[in-house]
């Protein structure tokens, strides 16, 4: 019997502080005219977001250029500011530069047209890539005095050169392609954020110039390893063996470069019958996307790089000539080195205390633990692998499980919910799986994903036409003595054990009906037809995020009116959405204070007479990537706190499936509470955002993830 057949025991519902709340004005609580005109008449009331972002890649610098922070954690973050802003071109500034082009170009929420938002993307990112470039020389000589040696070619003594020439002889130069360019060699294509040797070489028979493209074989390692952790750059080693390349003739300049290019996806669904191979014909065509951002080495020459720039059809404006070495995503592999005493102190995550058997060493059991409480969990600090990871393989092994429901935005590549729910459907149980095949840079992984699941017997489905998948959720249906059970999962982040270790993210594991029963209906709509866009402790969007976000902070405005305690704490990715900050201006502006802890982007303009003097915005960066979304409300004293997948922008809120869940219980908001209370005291070091777009440092004397994780330490040691 299908579990959709099958009655649900019928629990007593348990009112929550605000289910039957008696106000002065009765809701909705949306504003009229004469309050939105009261905001609306600042003009410049809202940032720019793409000019935000540069600014949150600022703070990621200004962490690599903390001396306060271990050597290798600084090399790191340089490593994760060069793969921000990759990704950055590769879909904000293309897409910019696309409706440009398509003639489709209209002024931003900020006041700004394309043109000009792009030309201060130049300016400011041009600045930060300099700044980044000269952060790595100085960090150089300092893993030097630390035994970590980053050299050039010339820096390296008689034997290592040997070795460098084996290894080029050996490995290299087989699979090295040189390119030529003449009547009978077109330029060629270079592939997007490949690292490329641009050759000119010269015939001494005739005397006459020739180029050549030679591609730096991204299989080996960035950084060359030379022993007692001595590095060189790879293109260093090619650079000086190029005459093996180019038999008889003369090498007379050689200098790399690295072209970015828009590898944003666009698929026309409604038109393609089958949505994978819409996908899978659109992934082959991203490779040849247009160029958005030419890098080369400041020495290169005029000649060189005016043929570079000809041949990519690459403006001016779009070349950024930098101190070698490009491309430092190979840093990663230097952060990784064994120097743990250059790193954070080892952080391993424990069992959350709710789901630790104290007196067995058998495994969690989640389910009774479930029973007797709801499970608030806080990743990195629990252990995704003795909560999550542990709920779905137990649902996968347990015979009274008959049906698993589960959300798949990212995973990882060795993936144990894949298959634990693959174990799930070959047991019979009944098994469906919403795969987001369209989860940006992730979509090829995905697509292997969806099919190894389906080849197991899993229903496999991609969602809504239209609309990405985004939310986080897994719901498992189990039959018991006194009848059938729902089990609940909803998260902020995604179902992958490794970024698990590494991103901050809250959990919720519940028995509580309502959310079941809210859960079960949603994934009706994302597998079947039905559109219910009515839920009980659900806001779900694109039908109602927005707008019961923004009726919450009306409410709030109200209370305050009242009398009633009143206040309002957000934590997300990104603000930019205007409905949600024009909101938060109006409850400003009746002097309700509100604090935003955002790591990414903010559109909204604190501190400003008249609009948003009561606002205080904040920025944590660190060891952990902050991911989490809360909305918090005093609701006169009976706080509410949602958690979910929904930032505050206009693709989260109308262009995907999201999901924010009322948290069930006093002690779980209040636990919301306490972490908001820590984020937000005066001596939690973080980043202040001023009225004019820029952020400053707060270097307090707390830090919000080294005192999380001794509050964890300390847990474990009083356990």
């Amino acid at each position: 019997m299908s579990p959709e057949s099958v009655p649900s025991v019928a629990h007593p519902v348990e009112e929550q502080p605000g289910d039957h709340e008696t106000f002065d004005v009765e809701p909705p609580y949306f504003p009229d005219d004469e309050q939105l005109a009261a905001v609306e008449k600042y003009d410049d009331r809202f940032l720019d977001r793409e000019l935000s972002w540069l600014r949150f890649n600022q703070r990621v610098l200004e962490l690599a250029e903390d001396p306060e922070l271990p050597l290798l954690e600084r090399v790191r973050f340089l490593a994760i500011f060069t793969s921000n802003l990759d990704e950055f071109f590769m879909v904000r500034v293309a897409g910019l530069k696309r409706r440009i082009a398509a003639g489709v170009a209209v002024r931003a929420a900020s006041g700004l047209m394309p043109r000009e938002v792009l030309e201060q993307i130049w300016t400011n990112s041009g600045d930060l890539m300099e700044r980044h470039a000269r952060q790595f020389r100085e960090l150089v000589p300092e893993l030097a005095d630390a035994g970590i040696q980053l050299v050039r070619w010339d820096d390296l003594d008689r034997e290592e050169q040997k070795y460098c020439k084996r290894l080029f002889r050996d490995r290299v130069f087989p699979v090295l392609t040189p390119l030529a360019v003449d009547p009978a060699h077109p330029f060629p294509y270079i592939s997007g954020l490949s690292l490329n040797l641009a050759v000119l070489v010269r015939n001494p028979k005739t005397n006459k110039e020739h180029f050549a493209r030679v591609k730096v074989p991204p299989i080996f390692a960035r950084f060359v390893p030379l022993g007692n952790q001595r590095f060189v750059p790879l293109e260093d080693v090619i650079r000086e063996h190029l005459r093996r390349l180019f038999p008889g003739m003369e090498v007379l300049e050689v200098h790399s470069f690295r072209v970015t290019r828009n590898e944003d996806l666009e698929v026309e669904e409604d038109d393609a019958e089958n949505l994978l191979a819409a996908l899978e014909k659109e992934l082959l065509r991203r490779r040849f996307g247009p160029p958005v951002r030419l890098e080369v080495e400041e020495s290169i020459s005029p000649a060189v790089l005016e043929l570079l720039v000809s041949e990519l059809g690459i403006s001016t404006d779009e070349v950024f000539r930098l101190p070698g070495p490009l491309d430092l995503r190979g840093l990663h592999d230097i952060a990784d080195l064994a120097r743990e005493e250059l790193k954070y102190p080892a952080f391993v995550p424990t069992t959350h205390h709710r789901l630790a058997e104290v007196e067995s060493a058998a495994p969690v059991d989640v389910f009774k633990a479930a029973r007797r409480t709801d499970v608030l969990l806080h990743h990195p600090y629990d252990s995704f692998a003795t909560s999550v990871q542990r709920f779905i393989e137990q649902a996968a092994a347990d015979p009274h499980v008959l049906a698993i429901k589960q959300t798949l935005y990212r995973t990882s590549g060795d993936s144990p919910i894949i298959d634990a729910l693959i174990d799930a459907a070959e047991a019979g149980k009944q098994v469906l799986v919403i795969v987001e095949i369209k989860a940006r840079f992730d979509e090829q992984a995905n697509i292997r994903w969806a099919r190894k699941l389906e080849q197991a017997g899993c229903h496999v489905v991609y969602g809504l036409v239209g609309l990405k998948t985004h939310c986080k959720l897994s719901l498992v249906v189990r039959d018991e003595p006194d009848g059938i059970r729902r089990y609940t999962h909803i998260g902020t982040g995604n179902y992958n054990s490794k970024t698990a270790r590494m991103y901050e993210d809250l959990g919720l594991i519940t028995t509580d009906e309502r959310i079941g029963e809210d859960v079960a209906h949603l994934f009706n709509n994302l597998s079947g037809w039905s559109r219910n866009a009515i839920y009980g402790q659900l806001l779900v969007a694109p039908d109602s995020v927005r707008d019961g976000l923004v009726e919450q902070i009306h409410r709030e405005i109200h209370h305050h009116q009242a009398g009633r305690p009143a206040r309002i704490r957000f934590k997300a990715n990104s603000i930019v959405d205007e409905a949600v900050i024009d909101a938060l201006y109006l409850a400003s502006q009746a002097g309700v204070p509100v604090q935003l802890l955002v790591r990414g982007i903010c559109a909204l303009r604190p501190g400003v007479p008249g609009l948003s003097e009561t606002i205080e915005v904040r920025s944590v960066l660190g060891r952990f990537l902050e991911h989490s979304r809360i909305y918090w409300f005093e609701s006169a004293g009976e706080p509410v706190a949602w958690i979910g997948s929904a930032d505050m922008m206009h693709r989260n809120l109308d262009r995907r499936v999201e999901v924010l869940v009322r948290l069930p219980g006093e002690e779980n908001v209040e636990s919301i509470g306490r972490l908001l209370d820590l984020a937000f005291d005066e001596e939690t070091s973080a980043w202040l955002l001023e009225s004019d777009g820029t952020w400053t440092r707060n270097d307090g004397q707390l830090h919000l993830q080294e005192a999380l994780i001794e509050r964890q330490r300390r847990r474990r040691t009083s356990a």
